[in-house]
């Protein structure tokens, strides 16, 4: 027996939910990768201040604060993730 506007368990219901899962890994992936991008422009940034080979510090500490920044949100949202999961495991079915 069917039900009328409920789809079959393993068909076109886990398709959004798949999706959805897809789209966010992407979008956590491109956070990481900014994030690191931003740890290495602040590296290459402070050893041209120590290199000498630029005086703008300046520069330097926006850069450094950015990859702060950067870094903190991925552990804002890693905890977030964390207690999400031990959130549903604590769940009774």
């Amino acid at each position: 027996m069917e039900v009328r506007g409920v789809a079959p368990v393993g068909t076109a219901a886990a398709s959004p939910v798949r999706e959805a899962v897809s789209a966010f890994a992407e979008a956590l992936a491109r956070a990481v990768q900014r994030a690191d991008e931003l740890q290495r422009r602040a590296d290459a940034a402070a050893a041209a201040l120590a290199d000498g080979r630029t005086d703008d510090v300046h520069a330097v500490m926006v850069a450094m604060e950015e990859a702060n920044l950067a870094l903190q949100l991925a552990i804002q949202v890693r905890n977030r993730l964390l207690e999400s999961y031990q959130e549903l495991v604590r769940m009774q079915v």
